[in-house]
């Protein structure tokens, strides 16, 4: 069965995002083929649509290699998502469905139960989640698909510190769900764009791994074909 590219793709971003290929790492068809047990034409696939999203880069004599992004550009990411990530939620609030609605206030529940018991470790996959819906909920796929590329990217460059009190981000999830479900839009942008600003403060620039090259890669779970496709 022939692997799909953006299942590759999926396993590679994955990947550089946690530090297994490092940055400045060459990439080589062969040994990714390899890596993910499939063949070199969805990695060639994977590779071009990665370089497009900026976490690949294509340089004379080495081929394909992870990008060494500078610290400007990676601020300059933080900025594109607070402006953003307002205008998202404007547009779930005019945009949104039932669905959507039930599923944010569902993940704001579960939120703000688990900080309140001060049980902070699953907080971050349900924050994750928390945002991806809203941007769905925007009914543009470009810009969602933007988001999410600012989100992985983001993660890749930043270290999150855990906030000292969690129950205020989530209660700032809270006031989000509820403009997005009334179709107050000024008041989901506004909001938005508060805890944005927050959230902003508590991101720290990761430093590159010092002398990881020449395609080197740390160990990694990831195996596309082992037991089907990647979802």
């Amino acid at each position: 069965m022939r692997i799909p590219a953006h299942s590759v793709c999926t396993a590679i971003r994955d990947d550089i995002v946690a530090g297994v290929h490092v940055r400045g790492g060459r990439l080589t068809e062969e040994v990714l083929a390899r890596r993910y047990g499939v063949s070199r034409v969805p990695v060639r696939e994977a590779l071009r649509t990665l370089e497009a999203e900026g976490f690949v880069v294509t340089r004379r004599h080495a081929g394909a290699c992870v990008a060494e992004p500078t610290e400007q550009e990676a601020a300059d990411l933080l900025e594109m998502r607070r402006l953003l990530e307002p205008l998202g939620a404007a547009r779930a609030a005019q945009r949104r469905t039932e669905a959507h609605v039930k599923v944010l206030r569902g993940l704001v529940g579960l939120g703000q139960e688990r900080a309140a018991r001060g049980a902070t470790e699953d907080l971050r996959a349900l924050g994750v989640w928390f945002h991806e819906t809203l941007a769905q909920a925007a009914g543009s796929p470009s810009l969602t698909a933007t988001l999410n590329r600012l989100r992985h990217k983001i993660a890749w460059m930043y270290a999150v510190d855990v906030p000292p009190d969690p129950r205020e981000a989530w209660a700032e999830h809270r006031a989000i769900a509820d403009a997005v479900a009334r179709g107050d839009a000024d008041r989901a942008r506004a909001v938005t764009a508060l805890h944005a600003e927050r959230a902003t403060a508590a991101h720290r620039l990761r430093r590159a791994a010092g002398n990881d090259r020449a395609g080197q890669v740390r160990t990694s779970q990831h195996a596309v074909n082992t037991t089907g496709p990647r979802p």
